[in-house]
């Protein structure tokens, strides 16, 4: 199983940035690769689409509002892996409280890619989106 993690440390408090990412349909709200969230089965699933028209299903699979954290699952996307689980969550740091780490970590099993290569691609997408959500929180 592959898997990889990446966090960044953003300008706002951890409940602020909760506040903002926290929702599990609250992906248009900050990252601009996901224009669209449609919520399904009470809310527990969301269909996603991307500025190219493509769909990503994903199952929210845990849930920690104190601990200012979630987990979801891929049910469908163009990606090549199973087994998909991930976790985002926001961390205070220590002696300040106008800043947040928020880190988006992942684990799957690659499928038609190599390990090094899905945890790159996955890599990627989550510093691109924590760099998202700086530039929202800074605005």
């Amino acid at each position: 199983m592959a898997s990889t993690s990446v966090s960044r440390v953003v300008p706002a408090s951890p409940q602020e940035v909760w506040n903002l990412i926290g929702g599990f349909g609250s992906l248009p709200d900050w990252l601009p690769y996901i224009p669209e969230s449609t919520a399904l089965e009470g809310g527990r699933v969301r269909r996603l689409t991307n500025p190219d028209g493509e769909v990503i299903v994903e199952r929210l699979v845990a849930f920690d509002e104190a601990g200012r954290h979630y987990s979801y699952a891929i049910l469908d996307a163009p990606f090549p892996v199973t087994g998909y689980v991930s976790t985002l969550r926001v961390h205070p740091v220590a002696g300040r409280d106008d800043v947040a780490e928020v880190q988006w970590s992942g684990r799957f099993t690659a499928d038609g890619a190599t390990d090094a290569e899905t945890e790159e691609l996955f890599a990627g997408i989550y510093r691109d989106g924590l760099e998202a959500l700086h530039r929202t929180l800074a605005a």
